[in-house]
Formats: C-alpha cells, structure tokens, sequence
C-alpha cells in the first residue's frame, strides 16, 4: 500500500511564495517518478511538473522558471517551491506516482495524494 500525503497549501498574495511537500507512506517509491498535478474549479486535472528518481525534471510551461521540484529519497518526501505566484495558479494541488517523469497525463500516474488547496489573491 502506498500512501501520499500532500502538506503546505494555504492563501498567498499574487508575486508571493509557497512550497508544498508529498510524503509518501507505505511502500517504498525511491524508484519511482513523482509527479504534481492541479486542478483549478471547472478545469481538468493539469500537469504542473515531474522528477525521476535520479533527479531529472520535467516542467510545464505555465510554470517554468517559477516553480521547482526537489525530491529527498531518504525522507520519501518530494517538494514544490512555488515563487511568483498568480491568481491562476490557483487550485488543489495533487502529487503522485508514475514509472517516468516524462509523463504528462494522469493516466500514467498510480499514486495519489488526497490535494492541497492553494489560492493565489491579486
């Protein structure tokens, strides 16, 4: 059984900063990609970014250059530094598991978190 926990939501103004982590329980995921995910009200569920297990990442383009995704195997724990922060960067925040960090699509994802809100005023 793997478990994912996701921690660090809350309310930011616009231009400001957060960082969210995933703790995974259960199961070791040390080989596995870790992904996030959001989805703001009334839209899909929308790739944010991705890491191997080795280190590599993989960013949408909505958030490059803003965000950042960093894993410590040795704690099962991934984080997402979000800086420069919009209004439409508000959602629930989801993490998850999937076998590469080149995958983009939700499908490819077994493992999920239960979601942080964030929510970005202007």
């Amino acid at each position: 059984q793997v478990q994912l926990a996701e921690s660090g939501g809350g309310w930011v103004q616009a231009g400001g900063s957060l960082r969210l982590s995933c703790a995974r329980s259960g199961r070791t995921l040390s080989s596995y990609a870790m992904g996030w995910f959001r989805r703001a009200p009334g839209r899909e569920h929308e790739f944010v970014e991705a890491i191997s297990w080795r280190g590599n990442t993989n960013y949408a383009d909505s958030v490059k250059g803003r965000f950042t995704i960093s894993r410590d195997n040795a704690k099962n724990t991934v984080y997402m530094q979000m800086s420069s922060l919009k209004p439409e960067d508000t959602a629930v925040y989801y993490c998850a598991a999937g076998s590469s960090y080149d995958y983009t699509k939700t499908y490819d994802y077994g493992h999920w978190g239960q979601g942080t809100q964030v929510t970005v005023s202007s």
